[in-house]
């Protein structure tokens, strides 16, 4: 009875949606379903989220600002912190972040939290979706207990089904509703349940065996990302040391069209899923008796490249003749990836510690983060100084963390005495520059 219901409210666009975390997933995926034609409840305890939607304010800029407008005056949009607002929901989509603890494990505190929302809010007949990327067994074994605790039996009065974020803030072309995307429930019904929501609000859906599957298909996609990257990262000193560009070894590698797909090194990793999510599969491993030696490595590799870059600018001042100590180094870009405003797990931030750690002088330029952010594990007082030529002209040196289209790299080479660049950014010049260009 619950299913042919819900199958039909999917059908005719009546069933009530509430997404759970308005972030960078939650709010793509509130902007989709509402095109679709659902009615949709966003919720979010941070009020700040929610008034900004209110008045129609993007606080993603990366996304625009029109489509917010659009919900602020649609009467199909609810955005809200007040937990009761999401009963009565047909679907209830989690959105939710999983971090990793100090010592690299799980750390599951918004899944569990939103589940229990979720039970809360539900009433027979709910599907609930976890977006969120973690180890496989996560949807089964940590959600489903909870919510059995409803009473309500799963597969019969509750559906729970997998469906992992394919987000990547900035890129151009894709969105989440053209994004394919993968579904796994925890029976057959929770499946049919989730193939047939996402098949009413997106291009395409692949349903797998299990939300297990799934689970491990997300990692998979971004361990293999992961891995690559550490290996263009390993073998950037390596053939530096040879007198051989990286760079142009990648180039040259790409033009075999087959067998060959190009990454490239960088100051390290940032974004919400490299830097975490293979961890999240390592962690489960262990539990099964099993080591991943090959991903840790990887971990291990790109963990250690801003201290590789902060090691190469010391290199490079030392051999201008200057000391870190007292050193002043503008750093070019702080947001994780380039033409966004997307801090997490920047690895911009890391190297600013252990620049001033190092006794450094820094300040920063980028375009879209105009002050430094409050993290969990920094906080510095700075603001991005406006990138002309005497601030060019009186740093020691500039480092380019972060390669923003936005920057104008002809004028960084011809006011800048020393550039340290980890993006390759500076080969993209044309004509001659006045700055010594060191790559790292």
């Amino acid at each position: 009875m619950h299913e042919q219901r819900l199958i039909a409210a999917f059908t005719n666009k009546t069933a009530r949606v509430g997404v759970v975390g308005l972030g960078y997933v939650g709010l793509p995926m509130v902007r989709t379903l509402h095109d679709a034609g659902f009615a949709v409840v966003g919720f979010d305890i941070d009020a700040s989220k929610i008034e900004s939607l209110k008045r129609g304010e993007a606080y993603l800029k990366h996304l625009g600002g029109d489509f917010v407008r659009e919900l602020a005056a649609s009467p199909r949009f609810t955005p809200t912190s007040t937990e009761n607002d999401l009963k009565g929901c047909d679907v209830l989509v989690l959105c939710v972040p999983t971090p990793l603890g100090r010592h690299h494990e799980p750390d599951l505190t918004y899944v569990e939290e939103s589940t229990k929302l979720a039970a809360r809010a539900s009433k027979p007949g709910t599907l609930i979706v976890l977006t969120s990327t973690s180890y496989p067994g996560t949807t089964r074994e940590v959600c489903g207990p909870i919510l059995a605790q409803t009473g309500m039996k799963i597969g019969v009065d509750l559906f729970l089904a997998f469906s992992p974020e394919r987000e990547d803030p900035g890129r151009e072309g894709v969105s989440t509703r053209t994004i394919p995307r993968l579904l796994g429930g925890v029976d057959d019904a929770s499946t049919r349940l989730g193939m047939a929501f996402f098949n009413a609000c997106v291009d395409r859906v692949i349903e797998v065996e299990s939300a297990e599957v799934a689970e491990a298909a997300k990692l998979l996609e971004n361990i293999y990302r992961s891995v690559n990257i550490a290996l263009v990262n390993e073998l950037k000193p390596v053939l530096g040391s040879m007198g051989i560009d990286i760079w142009s070894v990648i180039r040259a590698a790409s033009t075999k069209p087959f067998g060959f797909q190009p990454f490239y090194p960088g100051p390290g990793l940032g974004g919400h899923c490299i830097p975490i999510d293979p961890f999240y599969l390592t962690w489960r491993a262990r539990e099964f008796g099993h080591s991943t030696r090959f991903i840790e490595l990887a971990g291990e590799i790109n963990s250690r490249m801003p201290a590789q870059v902060v090691e190469a600018t010391a290199r490079a001042l030392s051999d201008s003749g200057v000391a870190m100590n007292g050193a002043k180094v503008l750093v070019l870009g702080l947001a994780y990836k380039p033409d966004v405003d997307d801090v997490r797990e920047t690895p911009a931030a890391e190297i600013i510690r252990l620049l001033i750690d190092r006794g450094a002088a820094v300040q920063y330029h980028d375009p879209h983060v105009a002050e430094f952010p409050r993290m969990r594990k920094y906080g510095f007082d700075l603001r991005s100084v406006t990138l002309t030529d005497a601030e060019l002209a009186k740093a020691d040196a500039v480092l380019i963390v972060t390669d923003h289209a936005a920057v104008d790299y002809r004028l960084v080479g011809r006011a800048a005495r020393l550039v340290v660049d980890t993006r390759n950014a500076m080969a993209k010049v044309a004509g001659p520059i006045r700055a010594k260009v060191v790559k790292a």
